[in-house]
């Protein structure tokens, strides 16, 4: 079992072989847990020594024990190596399950699992691993983890073949320059730089469980690696696994974890590599609600939600193509979470001001800070006139009338609503509540504290622009309708909504029924 979970991981497929005079083992049965647990789905059931006993009988018992699990459809064929009966059909076979499986991708960086670490005289360090994936080539810098080494390779082989590249899927022994025997084990890996999370902490989705539980401290066997990890459970299906030594993933990764001590197992399926901390009452639980709600394979989009802020190269370590609204520089923002931020900076400027008459203007790095952003050029481009910023110092113009702190009260309460939907106005009897009478309202419209689209129609004064950040990955041109789902509102809301952008500017009308996003010179 050692030997197997090692090999299994950069596995595409399976050929599970029976013998007819032996029947299905307690070891096929231990096999078979490991490939379930991870979702391995093409394979093939092989009976052989069907010169020795009836092949069918071994057939329908090892269908029976394959049936609910990922190989249950798969097909079957009976050999005897003895005869040479049924081997034409086994090559068929094997040719029909690789022809099915999807193709390798040469353009992905590389992650090369090391089984095999020895030394060649005169040459130094020689590893071997297969290649599941990537392009390796003589001459390419590689990075052995989990030591963070640079390493060059001076040699390659496949299959005892000279070569000078090789992409997966492949076996390869590459010598190595950087690294000695002694600073090279089994289960390391060598992977392309800056295209994975070398992480001790992960969130991941359990399969395979029942009402059994994994103990605290297990194993995760990924590739030919098996690190110690202690389970943090976040739920039934989900868990916070804290690896002893850090690893190379990406999202989607999948892996196996074992409870040595009750020798259960369970599929992992990595859904974040850097996940946030678990602080303060109640934190397990909420994470557990949230990443229920993502899909089997998260999407950039999902990650960016949770982190809020990612640079374009996070995606990349996190192996999932960038998504979101483009900030300043090499950022990416959660479009929901940009347009709380834009009513809140707005908010900030204002109570500045009101506490220094005397020097009214917001310096960035104390905006950055209470925001809570990761850099300042993401303050910069919240700002939109009538503010601007000057010598690292946010200014709004001297004639800007002051709204009284009621109202201002009661414009941060709005914005706290609709923090995390904030298109769903409140309706008129919800903004009196809030603070927000008729002639409040008013008042902070015309200090551009928020945006009055009609009579109890009310949004943040970010909207406006998250909105045709979102509106902009529609297909184009848009209904109303597909609008009003994408921004997740009302019709009561979208509609001034789409007619306000009209007037500014950001949409124009195809036809009477769709319109689109009015594409800006020198903007994508």
């Amino acid at each position: 079992m050692t030997n197997m979970l090692a090999g299994v991981g950069p596995v595409p497929a399976v050929m599970m072989v029976v013998a007819a005079d032996e029947g299905w083992m307690p070891q096929s049965a231990e096999h078979l847990a490991v490939i379930d647990a991870l979702g391995m789905a093409h394979g093939l059931l092989v009976v052989t020594r069907s010169d020795r006993a009836d092949p069918s009988l071994a057939v329908e018992e090892a269908r029976s024990e394959l049936a609910g699990t990922c190989l249950g459809d798969i097909e079957a064929v009976t050999v005897s190596s003895t005869t040479g009966q049924g081997i034409d059909d086994l090559v068929k076979a094997l040719d029909r399950l690789v022809s099915d499986l999807p193709p390798a991708q040469p353009d992905a960086p590389v992650r090369l699992w090391i089984d095999r670490v020895f030394t060649v005289k005169g040459m130094g360090t020689v590893v071997t691993g297969t290649l599941p994936d990537g392009k390796v080539s003589v001459g390419d810098e590689l990075v052995l983890s989990p030591s963070g080494r640079r390493v060059r390779v001076r040699g390659l082989e496949s299959l005892k073949r000279k070569v000078t590249s090789a992409s997966g899927v492949s076996r390869v022994a590459l010598n190595l320059k950087g690294t000695e025997l002694s600073d090279t084990v089994r289960g390391m890996a060598l992977t392309t730089p800056d295209q994975w999370t070398a992480t001790r902490s992960l969130d991941v989705r359990l399969r395979g469980l029942t009402n059994d539980e994994v103990g605290r401290e297990c194993i995760l066997h990924i590739g030919s690696a098996a690190v110690a990890v202690r389970v943090r459970r976040l739920g039934k299906e989900f868990a916070r696994l804290t690896l002893a030594q850090a690893a190379p993933f990406h999202v989607g990764d999948r892996a196996i974890l074992r409870d040595p001590g009750s020798r259960r197992i369970a599929g992992v399926t990595v859904l974040d590599v850097r996940p946030p901390s678990l602080s303060g009452r109640g934190a397990a639980a909420a994470a557990c609600r949230e990443l229920a709600s993502w899909p089997e394979a998260p999407t950039g989009r999902e990650l960016l939600r949770r982190h809020q802020y990612l640079k374009k190269s996070d995606f990349a370590l996190m192996g999932r193509q960038a998504e979101g609204h483009h900030a300043a520089g090499d950022w990416l923002v959660d479009p929901a979470r940009w347009a709380v931020l834009g009513g809140q900076l707005t908010r900030l400027v204002g109570e500045y001001a009101g506490k220094n008459p005397l020097a009214p203007s917001l310096p960035v790095d104390i905006a950055k800070q209470a925001l809570g952003l990761p850099d300042r050029r993401l303050v910069e481009a919240l700002v939109q006139p009538p503010m601007r910023v000057e010598t690292g110092r946010i200014h709004r113009p001297a004639a800007t009338p002051q709204l009284p702190e009621a109202v201002a009260a009661a414009v941060r309460r709005l914005e706290d609503e609709l923090a995390t939907a904030p298109f769903r106005a409140p309706d008129t009897a919800r903004l009196v509540e809030l603070g927000l009478t008729s002639k409040a309202v008013i008042a902070a419209a015309r200090v551009g504290a928020l945006l009055r689209l009609a009579e109890g129609v009310v949004l943040p004064l970010g909207a406006e622009q998250a909105a045709v950040e979102i509106l902009s990955t529609l297909p184009q041109p848009f209904t109303a309708s597909e609008a009003r789902s994408a921004l997740d509102t009302t019709r009561r809301v979208a509609i001034p909504l789409l007619e306000y952008l009209d007037d500014k500017g950001h949409t124009v009308r195809v036809d009477s029924t769709t319109r689109r996003v009015r594409l800006r010179t020198g903007k994508p």
